[in-house]
């Protein structure tokens, strides 16, 4: 997101990596959800974990899910305030420029979910099993290693960044911009990287509101920040890089206050820190589903860049930046839902309450469906307003105009694609979950990106998005159909107890 193909025909290697995790789910998985929704008293955990059998599914996931969207909705703004400053006060040049540092970006976040997302899991299966030492050590190996990744590959951006940046689709134009911005940004990454998977580890650890709270003061630094920079001192792309800095760093001293805190159910302390495989193998094992599917849109990133700096010039690659960015935006709504109704999914599963874990994957597919659905009729309806949120050059917003009015033909599938791959993941069938996570991204897109634009041109490259969305809505939708009707017929068949 390294042989993607033999990731996906394995599922049984994560199985090996932690059995808890993925084959335990009617027991281990209630006790991560007893530690991720707050430190609770045993009785208390006993009603968490009796409410997810008996409560209505409305109610469980609009308390599940909104800490995770509104966390996830903040940590996008980062990226929108940013382009949104950069479009306004430096021009056209520099979205095109800021397009080519998305694969950068991706590459920081395949590595920050590799560690924080299973760090996070393998924290709460330690607290589920009562082992806080042993979550304490999960804790101190995964700063080190994010501090180890995160070293070692900036340091290669920094020595290679131009030559990186025209490898991703940089012109002598755009190349400055880019040049400018990530020179200043990459410092922010590592603080960034300590900041998402630590706030990973808070959330999973019990304090979800304390780790949404820190999304928000970060998010609200940069909104502050980030036209004083760019307007007030003049400093164009570069203010904006330096504005972000300064938000991750204050959210990063947000974050690392709570794990120095004693009182925290989980914090650093002596001995933690010293690199055990076990814990290596655990954090990297849980983590590298949502990890490949970050670097496979890096390289998807790449060979869209490339393609629309020869079809369309930089303009192009400027209209991918903003169409990038709107869409992201509608998906970490999505994101944010599927966090709040995995826990709901896995407890039912492993409890044998089918009928319940249905209602819970359709309520959410309805809910997803409505915010894609509406971020569809919004691209296809007003696609200049979403332009000139970004930019007011007219060549540019007419280029933007034209991607999204096509690009978000079929973008109302979306959300029914991201739930479907949900409930794989939640149900322990991580093979599935990624496979259906690679379609719509690389399995069908990189096909048509290289095929559509020899015949249609700028437009080829556009048609691509809708027609792999539609080309993957049909195999997800087959995948799930034939899993709920073999979940009935394996329920109708167990015996009564």
């Amino acid at each position: 997101m390294k042989t993607v193909a033999a990731i996906c025909s394995d599922s049984s290697r994560h199985r090996n990596i932690d059995t808890h995790y993925v084959a335990g789910l009617s027991s281990s998985n209630t006790q991560y959800l007893a530690y991720q929704t707050s430190r609770m008293t045993d009785s208390q955990e006993q009603k968490s974990i009796s409410d997810l059998s008996t409560r209505p599914i409305g109610r469980l996931l609009w308390e599940y899910s909104m800490p995770a969207i509104v966390g996830m909705v903040v940590m996008s703004l980062y990226n929108v305030i940013d382009r949104i400053f950069i479009g306004r006060g430096v021009g056209a040049e520099a979205i095109a420029g800021l397009a080519i540092t998305f694969p950068v970006m991706n590459i920081s976040a395949a590595i920050g979910v590799l560690i924080g997302a299973g760090a996070a899991a393998r924290v709460s299966i330690m607290l589920g099993q009562r082992d806080r030492r042993g979550a304490e050590e999960v804790l101190g190996n995964s700063t080190v290693l994010i501090l180890v990744n995160a070293i070692v590959y900036l340091t290669f951006f920094a020595i290679f960044l131009d030559d990186i940046l025209r490898l991703f689709g940089a012109s002598d134009i755009t190349l400055p911009y880019a040049h400018d911005f990530m020179a200043y940004l990459l410092p922010g990454m590592l603080i960034m990287n300590v900041m998402y998977s630590l706030n990973n580890v808070m959330r999973a650890t019990g304090y979800p509101k304390q780790a949404m709270i820190t999304m928000f003061i970060g998010a609200g630094c940069n909104v502050v920040l980030a036209p004083i920079f760019i307007f007030v001192l003049d400093l164009g792309i570069k203010g904006a890089a330096i504005a972000t800095d300064i938000s991750m760093t204050v959210g990063m001293i947000f974050v690392l206050a709570h794990f120095f805190n004693k009182k925290s159910t989980v914090h650093f302390r002596r001995g933690i820190y010293r690199l055990k495989w076990r814990i290596i193998i655990g954090i990297i094992g849980i983590g590298a589903a949502p990890s490949i599917i970050n670097a496979a849109s890096c390289a998807i990133n790449i060979l869209i860049n490339r393609t629309l700096v020869d079809l369309g010039g930089d303009l192009a690659v400027g209209a991918a930046g903003i169409f990038s960015t709107f869409t992201s935006l509608l998906c970490m709504v999505v994101v944010g839902l599927c966090q709040g109704v995995q826990p709901i999914l896995g407890y039912n599963y492993g409890a044998g309450h089918i009928d319940r874990m249905k209602r819970a994957f359709w309520l959410s597919v309805m809910i997803a469906t409505a915010v894609t659905t509406a971020g569809c009729i919004f691209g296809l309806f007003t696609p200049k307003w979403i332009a000139l949120a970004f930019t007011d050059n007219p060549e540019l917003i007419s280029v933007t105009v034209n991607s999204l009015e096509i690009s978000m033909l079929a973008f109302w599938a979306v959300g029914f694609q991201i739930v479907s791959t949900t409930l794989f993941q939640s149900i322990g069938m991580a093979g599935k979950s990624i496979f259906l996570s690679l379609i719509r991204q690389v399995i069908f897109l990189i096909p048509l990106l290289i095929t559509l634009p020899k015949a249609m041109g700028l437009d080829g490259v556009w048609a691509s998005f809708p027609t792999s969305d539609a080309f993957a809505t049909v195999v997800t939708l087959v995948m799930v159909i034939w899993q709920l009707r073999r979940m009935n017929r394996q329920h109708a068949l167990k015996p009564m107890e």
